[in-house]
């Protein structure tokens, strides 16, 4: 099947498809019993993301048990300050840690010299999910965005204040802007290179988006997203792509004024007739259960999902969360979610 025929590509191209097409964030993870089971022989969670045979499986791990209608590389933003140069690793029971930026010197040892060497793995993975995937499935590639990524590189890790990442924003302005700009050419460079791989779609997740004061929003979110797309729309014109500035509240609708950008992606914390009336106008809108919701299942995932439905179906729409699959989240839920989403 043409990608421009798969249910998924037409709404993003901002067709209202016969039924909304769904996926979710991290629907290939720890929630599943298939996926523990490569993930404990893998050895670290980098040696899962590197290993293209091991990171395929995973990848087609929920559309074989759920038949979603597409599916999204298994890798983590993270493999760009690793391809850079910067120390990572993945501590169990804690998440990412890196050796944290502390400043210009740091800064100067990081080179794009290697990013596709480093990355190559990757770029097999993609070629083996576009020969092994059902017909009918879009396969979608995807990036952190130069914020969010930015903000792990300066933290070292994970943070609830984002001290450092601010200080070095607000206080180094001229220094952050070198940072994002690398940034911003590694990634767009990686994303090409996912397409020309067999990527069909993409999706920037701009996940701490929502910390950045309204004023500096545009500047250090929505502008390097933009310069992303518009170079890979350079190599790649046709190539739809979703953005998830999560937590951004209003400034969902300096999103929604871009014409580069093909869909957004909302979180729980939108109002669906807010999104419906002021968004979904504009772009494709993709989400935006909470994942909680699913964790608990029953009549609350029920009227959750019949809630979303009734204000976002009848535009280009396609169903997901509203950030990713938890992993305590039972995977009979997630069957139940797909029975909902189809049978309206």
């Amino acid at each position: 099947m043409r990608s421009e025929e798969k249910l998924f590509i037409q709404a993003l191209r901002g067709q209202k498809t016969s039924r909304p097409p769904i996926w979710l964030m991290r629907q290939a993870g720890r929630y599943l019993p298939e996926y523990k089971e490569v993930r404990r022989d893998a050895g670290s969670f980098l040696d899962l993301c590197f290993n293209p045979e091991l990171a395929c499986e995973v990848t087609l791990q929920p559309i074989r048990r759920y038949g979603f209608d597409a599916a999204i590389l298994f890798s983590d933003i993270l493999v760009i300050p690793h391809a850079l140069g910067q120390k990572l690793w993945f501590a169990e029971g804690e998440g990412p840690k890196l050796d944290a930026l502390t400043g210009e010197a740091d800064l100067d040892r990081l080179s794009v010299d290697k990013l596709h060497e480093a990355l190559g793995p990757v770029y097999q993975t993609v070629g083996r999910l576009k020969e092994s995937l059902p017909s009918e499935t879009a396969l979608i590639g995807f990036a952190g965005a130069p914020w969010t990524v930015a903000s792990y590189m300066i933290e070292g890790g994970g943070t609830k204040d984002f001290m450092k990442l601010k200080k070095w924003a607000f206080g180094q302005p001229e220094l952050f802007q070198r940072l994002i700009d690398l940034l911003v050419d590694a990634t767009a460079d990686y994303l090409i290179k996912q397409l020309d791989a067999g990527a069909e779609a993409l999706q920037i997740f701009d996940s701490w988006a929502g910390v950045i004061p309204a004023g500096d929003l545009k500047r250090w979110s929505l502008d390097p997203i933009l310069r992303i797309v518009d170079k890979v729309k350079t190599v790649h014109p046709s190539v739809p792509i979703i953005v998830f500035p999560r937590g951004v509240g209003l400034g969902y609708l300096s999103f929604a004024e871009s014409e580069q950008l093909d869909c957004l992606s909302l979180d729980q914390s939108l109002p669906l007739s807010w999104a419906r009336d002021n968004l979904q106008r504009k772009k494709t809108v993709q989400g935006n259960l909470d994942p909680v919701s699913l964790l608990v299942g029953g009549e609350h995932l029920e009227s959750s999902v019949a809630a979303i439905l009734s204000n976002l179906k009848d535009g280009p729409f396609v169903f997901n969360l509203g950030h990713g699959i938890i992993q305590y989240t039972n995977p009979d839920h997630v069957s139940r979610l797909i029975e909902l989403v189809r049978r309206d």
